[in-house]
């Protein structure tokens, strides 16, 4: 049975050439492969055996050519466009917080008291962006995604920190917030800003299974 996948292997290994992810995955597949293999214990035809592996994750010619095209493609897109959606979250957060503050309007109490009722609602919402983000980049660009992951977390990371910074100063009024801004808020929102990038990897470990 280990002929089938050292056949395989070897074909996508040649097919991918001086892939800069090679190793990664080929790991990958052959993960994939064992657990093919297993279902097929039953089974002593090779020839069986390497077309239920075919037919399951594509020919190795298909796969490099998978591969070979994700490297052609820019991933300057995907991460602008999960920065910009960032900062456009905590734009239209902050407009909420001003004119809030500044404007006596009854619609926007309204909106604001029921935005503020939900903190635990909002934080859960933000927390599957991220992982959305790691899953699209995952799925988007496989295991030549991890450095686009890190360099997109960093970058859309700054406009939390910024607000961050500016809230504890009290640049930004305190006032402001309430009744949002307590010690158990303050708290969550550490902890939250902590497990963002875990949450990026659980998100891509999953899109990168979902390319293959």
């Amino acid at each position: 049975m280990e002929r089938p996948k050292n056949r395989f292997l070897g074909e996508l290994a040649k097919g991918l050439g001086n892939h800069q992810e090679k190793e990664e995955i080929l790991r990958e597949y052959e993960s994939h492969i064992d657990e093919i293999l297993i279902e097929s214990f039953d089974c002593q035809d090779d020839d069986a055996i390497m077309e239920r592996i075919v037919s399951r994750l594509g020919s190795p010619k298909e796969i490099a050519e998978l591969w070979r095209e994700e490297l052609s493609v820019t991933p300057s897109n995907m991460k602008w466009l999960f920065i910009f959606l960032n900062i456009f979250f905590f734009v239209g957060g902050s407009l909420l917080t001003i004119a809030h503050n500044l404007y006596e309007w009854e619609w926007l109490t309204v909106i604001w008291d029921y935005v503020t009722a939900i903190p635990t609602l909002i934080a859960f919402l933000y927390l599957f962006f991220w992982a959305l983000l790691g899953y699209e980049i995952g799925k988007g660009f496989g295991h030549g995604g991890r450095v686009l992951l890190r360099k997109t977390f960093l970058l859309s990371l700054i406009p939390n920190l910024l607000l961050m910074v500016l809230t504890v100063f009290q640049i930004i009024p305190h006032s402001w917030f309430a009744p949002l801004l307590t010690k158990t808020f303050i708290s969550a929102c550490i902890i939250l800003t902590i497990i963002l990038y875990p949450v990026c990897l659980i998100g891509y470990r999953w899109g990168r299974k979902a390319s293959v």
